[in-house]
């Protein structure tokens, strides 16, 4: 008798962001992938940009369902978005997910953005309980900007990262240019620009005269590499960048070695 053969499961897709559960722009990314496998949301009950890698530690988390997708599993959490990933794994999956997607973020996350944003953070923090991960981000804060581009290289992006043995470690950091989907001219692997941000607090007072300051700032560009995700993008490429939760300077360990040995 011959045998059965057996069905290959759906790959469960955790999507998560740091923009809140009502946010544009998970709503396109649950859109994009939702046929690809057994999807559940866990993001956060509100905006969580600029969290970084902060867990909630002094404070109880809660966790509600939600109807915000049709036909999808969804919560929202009164945590961050690295509390959106560790409560999913933990108290809703009970397992860890084939892969995790974080976004589609409002706004760059390329270059030095990559430390302060949750959308990655959320993604290092799948990739650091060994769950493939990646983070989308589109170069567009408004609440209305045009998220189909990023739906069709989201989609693109995951499948192909799913269609392949994956590296459960992995996580990349896609950022989208803000551009007519015909304008874009493909995909670009990129290493991270060395940039920073100029830094400036505006002083204002409040109606009672007490003193409170606001942060503003200017993205500066010091990397002319034409292999960076700053180039790729400025470039309408979308930008791919491989990024890591080891943060060690193996360049500097090594000289360092050589250079203290006594």
């Amino acid at each position: 008798m011959a045998k059965t053969r057996k069905k290959k499961e759906e790959p469960v897709i955790l999507v998560t962001n740091d923009d809140g559960v009502t946010a544009p722009g998970i709503r396109n990314l649950v859109e994009a992938v939702k046929d690809l496998g057994k999807v559940v949301v866990v993001a956060p009950d509100k905006p969580q940009s600029g969290m970084g890698h902060a867990i909630t530690i002094g404070s109880p988390l809660r966790l509600h369902p939600v109807h915000h997708f049709e036909g999808i599993e969804a919560y929202q959490c009164t945590g961050t978005p690295v509390d959106c990933v560790k409560l999913a794994v933990d108290k809703v999956l009970h397992r860890k997910p084939d892969i995790c997607l974080s976004g589609i973020n409002h706004g760059a996350n390329h270059s030095i953005n990559v430390i302060y944003s949750g959308t990655m953070s959320a993604a290092v923090e799948a990739a650091i309980e060994s769950i493939p991960a990646i983070g989308f981000s589109l170069l567009d804060y408004s609440i209305e900007a045009d998220f189909s581009a990023a739906r069709t290289y989201a989609r693109q992006v995951t499948q192909m990262v799913l269609s392949k043995k994956i590296d459960k470690h992995l996580v990349l950091n896609v950022n989208i240019p803000a551009v007519p989907e015909e304008h874009i001219r493909g995909i670009k692997v990129c290493r991270q620009a060395y940039a920073k941000y100029q830094e400036d607090f505006l002083e204002r007072h409040d109606p009672y005269g007490k003193r409170y300051y606001w942060l503003t700032g200017e993205f500066l560009n010091f990397d002319k590499g034409r292999d960076t995700d700053v180039w790729a993008l400025q470039n309408n490429y979308v930008s791919v960048v491989p990024v890591q939760f080891d943060l060690t300077n193996y360049v500097l360990k090594a000289k360092l070695e050589k250079s203290w040995k006594r």
